[in-house]
């Protein structure tokens, strides 16, 4: 049974403020306009968490929840000047109030956002101070009651205040925990808040050298250099900036380049598959450029062949084709008429297939969401406009064609444009939704989407408290999914033979609720950097039947019994199931009666190369010459270790146990 609700808004004439704790102005849901703030500041507790001196003026107004809710109060009003505001939540009674929610900043241009979860016939004061304006503004009291199908389940969110230096930007495991962390960045500081194994968030502001190119327009993350720690690329309007994050995670070393980039999406991703994760990068008024690692994170800069001319915007690798490699889909905004898909023929050979398969970018588009929306085994896309209302959703037919199922699926009478389009399963239910245009589209299934009344705003994904519900960081702060009860699962992937983050990697679970696919990708939508580790959402489902995770090596890993609600942590197996090219030389490696050192030879080819020896979780510990005679080993703990040597454009894995 799907309920439906009225919002109701205060029309007429603005509120004028003579009214105190007492006879505060009762209000509904709805866009409210304050025009004046005449009642001196109460003596109640300052729900912020900055305190800058105090104000002169506040203006009260008071809210009683009709039913259980999210409620969500914004400054940020379409079409309503953006006036930098504070605002205080209240509970109690006026000589003894006690703080709900308080905000500052956590919106755009100073406006302020905040979320809160209400009691039904319970009363909340909502007090608007002139601490930083006295000018007229507006504000929007919304709350959420969607309900998902039949399920009694609630899609809601709520919003704590997290202090954060620098631009929001990702949700992401930044030191290789399980645990994602929250990023923000300026051009001289790293701000990560580390999600804590007990909860909560520990921010650590890491000073940098001056970045040369700022975060302006896209960042992305991974580890380049195998240390454990991601590593983070700023897309900015000039060119490009790495942040190396050190070996021992607590600092960054900047690199820029000089070669002029006007950056849009920026990902990484193993482009030709060496086992070595390298960094793709759109440009706005030229080709696009890339820069191919050679495995220590040194990294060269190539032009063109992965999409030329330019109004190239949000790029996303996806296998497309289901051939076990990575494909390239850029959405355009001008310059020329057709999107780009560049179908990875492997080798490093890249072919466009959009116009041949019949795509045309009618409008503008600045990104793209690819997933699985029917569960049928291969990526279908919603190719979202940004400049007029017209969307595209394309089922993926599995045979590298597609067909256009736009019409009845909810997207086309959605009018709502956007840049950043990205799918997640933010309910749990098996069924990935589709973010963009300020509200969540909930796949009801069927390739049919409905509507959301309430939206966390867009921004990166990732579960910042470790309860399997996905959160938000971005235009609304940060908000936290509220659990609604259905299970999940989260895998993180460590590669060895693969590039650390194993980004590229397909999972596959088969449960009572059938399929469902994931891939393990850095950067999506336009702007943010959301969670590497995949997320599924099982429902009812209490037991996965059967996980398959296909590496970007080749591997293939099977599970069967996997539990729910965990981070499922898994290492890349070495395995003789590699591509026939990996294996037509044999690296052997022996160590010594005392394990001190270890010896390197190559049958069947070219005993010349760099050896890289990986420890159990995919780190790297030690690069060497495959030439020399003895490589030490004595200091390294016990464990499988991984070597892994190129020789001829191949790469040959060996593994050795120590202890």
């Amino acid at each position: 049974m799907r309920h439906h609700y009225l919002f109701l808004a205060l029309c007429g004439s603005p509120l004028y403020a003579q009214q105190d704790c007492a006879s505060a102005i009762p209000i509904a849901p709805g866009i409210h306009q304050v025009a004046a703030m005449t009642v001196e500041v109460p003596e109640a507790p300052n729900c912020t968490t900055i305190d800058e001196g105090p104000a002169t003026h506040a203006i009260w107004y008071s809210y009683t929840a009709t039913a259980d809710t999210i409620v969500q109060i914004t400054t940020a009003v379409v079409g309503q000047p953006e006036v930098d505001t504070r605002f205080h939540v209240y509970q109690g009674d006026c000589a003894s109030l006690t703080c709900v929610v308080g905000n500052d900043n956590g919106g755009a241009n100073g406006t302020s956002r905040a979320s809160f979860e209400a009691v039904a016939g319970e009363t909340y004061l909502i007090v608007f101070d002139d601490r930083w304006s006295s000018a007229t503004f507006s504000f929007d009291l919304a709350t959420s009651f969607y309900m998902i199908a039949n399920m009694e389940t609630y899609l809601t969110f709520t919003a704590p205040f997290i202090n954060m230096q620098g631009i929001p930007r990702a949700i992401v495991d930044m030191d290789n925990d399980g645990l994602d962390d929250v990023v923000g960045v300026t051009q001289t500081v790293v701000n990560i808040h580390y999600q804590q194994e007990d909860g909560g968030l520990i921010s650590v502001a890491i000073p940098t050298e001056f970045a040369d190119y700022p975060a302006s327009w896209s960042l992305c993350a991974g580890d380049l250099d195998r240390n454990g720690f991601k590593d983070l690329l700023y897309g900015g309007g000039y060119g490009v900036t790495f942040m190396f994050a050190t070996p021992d995670g607590n600092g960054f070393i900047e690199r820029s380049g000089p070669e002029y980039v006007f950056s849009q999406r920026s990902n990484m991703v193993d482009i030709n598959n060496d086992g070595n994760l390298d960094a793709f990068v759109c440009h706005d008024v030229a080709p696009n450029v890339f820069f191919l690692n050679d495995g220590l994170g040194n990294l060269q800069f190539y032009q063109g062949g992965l999409g030329i001319s330019c109004g190239n915007y949000g790029s996303i690798w996806v296998d497309y084709d289901n051939d076990g490699d990575m494909d390239l889909y850029v959405a355009k905004c001008g310059c020329d008429a057709n999107d780009i898909l560049m179908r990875n023929d492997g080798g490093g050979q890249f072919v466009q297939v959009a116009g041949p398969l019949g795509w045309s970018d009618f409008h503008q588009s600045w990104s793209s969401a690819w997933g699985d929306y029917d569960n049928d085994g291969d990526m279908d896309v919603l190719i979202g406009g940004s400049n007029g209302p017209q969307h595209f959703l394309m089922r993926n037919d599995g045979n590298g064609t597609f067909t256009n199922r736009t019409a009845d699926s909810g997207l086309d009478v959605f009018n709502m444009q956007s840049i950043e389009w990205i799918t997640h399963d933010f309910n749990n239910d098996g069924l990935l939704d589709i973010v963009g245009g300020g509200v969540i589209m909930v796949n009801r299934g069927d390739m049919h989407f409905a509507q959301n009344t309430f939206s966390p705003g867009i921004g990166a994904v990732g579960d910042v408290n470790n309860d399997g519900s996905l959160d938000v960081l971005g235009t609304g702060g940060l908000q936290l999914g509220v659990p609604n009860g259905n299970h999940w699962l989260r895998v993180a992937l460590h590669g060895t033979v693969s590039n650390a983050d194993a980004i590229g990697a397909r999972i596959t679970i088969q449960s009572a609720l059938g399929q469902q696919i994931r891939e393990v990708r850095s950067g999506d939508g336009f702007r943010y950097m959301s969670s590497i580790m995949p997320h599924f959402g099982l429902g009812t489902d209490e037991i996965i039947d059967h996980l398959t995770v296909h590496w970007p090596s080749g591997i293939m890993q099977e599970l069967e019994g996997v539990a729910v609600d965990q981070t499922l942590h898994l290492t890349e197996p070495v395995s003789t199931s590699l591509a026939p090219e990996i294996v037509a030389a044999r690296l052997i490696v022996q160590l010594d009666a005392g394990e001190q050192w270890l010896f390197v030879k190559v049958s069947g080819g070219r005993n010349v190369g760099q050896l890289t020896l990986l420890d159990p979780a995919g780190k790297l510990v030690g690069t060497h010459r495959s030439s020399d005679v003895g490589i030490p080993v004595g200091q390294l703990a016990p464990g499988i270790y991984t070597a892994r040597l190129v020789v001829d454009d191949r790469m040959l894995v060996a593994r050795f146990r120590k202890g």
